[in-house]
Parts: structure tokens; sequence; C-alpha cells
């Protein structure tokens, strides 16, 4: 019976696959570190409020969002690569591009790492990214419209004698300042 050998060939692309594995594993470990900073959220966060009004939820695509698209990947690229370098001297693009080409082969990969590093890569994700903050900020812009109306209502009331007492504790929290102007003609 032969005992297993390192210098056998099946044992040495074990090895080598291992270590590749591991490369891999630290550069998304660090990745996900990145995404939790301030400086990167931020980053993103002036892109979404830079440009979240421009897409729109149609098949057709404006020749802008190439621009802005160009505009993401090599500001949110930059910012990656040069994080990564800091914390890996040996890190390369062309390695992770690598690693990510042969794992997408083996399996789907998923999570919030991935979503983000396919914002860069892909058109298709880089815009969807978009259209889901457009309807969030919809959503927001119509909950505020919503409240200031029924303040409003209820100020009405109020001076007109109808309502005794407004206690009932309304609590109103704004992401971003909104004039009366922007709720005359709320997003449908």
């Amino acid at each position: 019976m032969d005992e297993p050998s390192l210098s056998n060939p099946e044992n040495e692309k074990r090895i080598s696959r291992s270590e590749e594995d591991r490369s891999f594993d630290e550069v998304i470990g660090h990745i996900e570190d990145l995404l939790l900073e301030e400086d990167f959220q931020a980053l993103q966060n002036k892109f979404l409020e830079k440009y979240w009004d421009v897409f729109e939820p149609v098949e057709d695509n404006k020749l802008i969002y190439t621009d802005i698209f160009n505009e993401y990947n090599k500001a949110v690229e930059a910012y990656i690569v040069n994080y990564l370098k800091k914390v890996m001297p040996q890190f390369t693009v062309d390695t992770l591009l690598h690693q990510l080409n042969e794992k997408q082969k083996q399996t789907e990969l998923e999570g919030e790492v991935f979503e983000v590093l396919s914002t860069i890569t892909d058109f298709l994700a880089f815009k969807e990214m978009f259209l889901d903050y457009r309807a969030v900020r919809k959503i927001i812009r119509i909950s505020f419209c919503t409240v200031y109306m029924h303040i409003t209502k209820s100020l009405l009331q109020v001076k007109e004698g109808k309502v005794a007492d407004l206690s009932c504790g309304i609590s109103v929290t704004s992401l971003k300042s909104y004039d009366a102007e922007d709720c005359k003609d709320p997003p449908r």
C-alpha cells in the first residue's frame, strides 16, 4: 500500500487550491471589513444621492447611465484596491478577478460583498442598485409628505378649535429636509 506523499501531483493540486481558497477568503474578509467603514459607505451614498433620480425603472438605458457607471466604477474600484493594498501589500486586482471567475464557475457567489463587487463589474447590477435606492427614496418622500399633510390638517383643526388636545406624542425623523413645495405634488 502506497503512503500519501506531498510530492504526489494530486496532493500538490489540493495544497495549491487550498492556498488559493485561503487567499480568496482573506481578501473577501477584508472587503467585508471595508463595507462597514463609514468612508466607504459615504462614497457609495454620495453616488446614490447624486444620481438616484436619474435612473428610471424602464428597459431602455439612457446614455448618461454609462457615464455614471464608469465614474462609480472608477471611484469604488480605486477605493477597494487602495484599501486592500494597505492591508495586503501582495494584493493584485488580476488575482482577485481570476479567483472570482474561478469561484463563479464552481458555485453561485452570494452575500453583500459579491453584490457590491458586482455593481462595479456588471452594469445591470449597478442599475438595479440605483433603482432599489430610488424606490426607497420615493417611499421615504411619500411617507414624509403624508406625515406633513396629517400634521398640517391637525394644526388647521387646532386653529379652528376642533381639536382640544394634541398630546399624542408625534415624533418625526427625516433623512433629508423637505419644504412644503416638495409635498404639493408627491410622487406616485
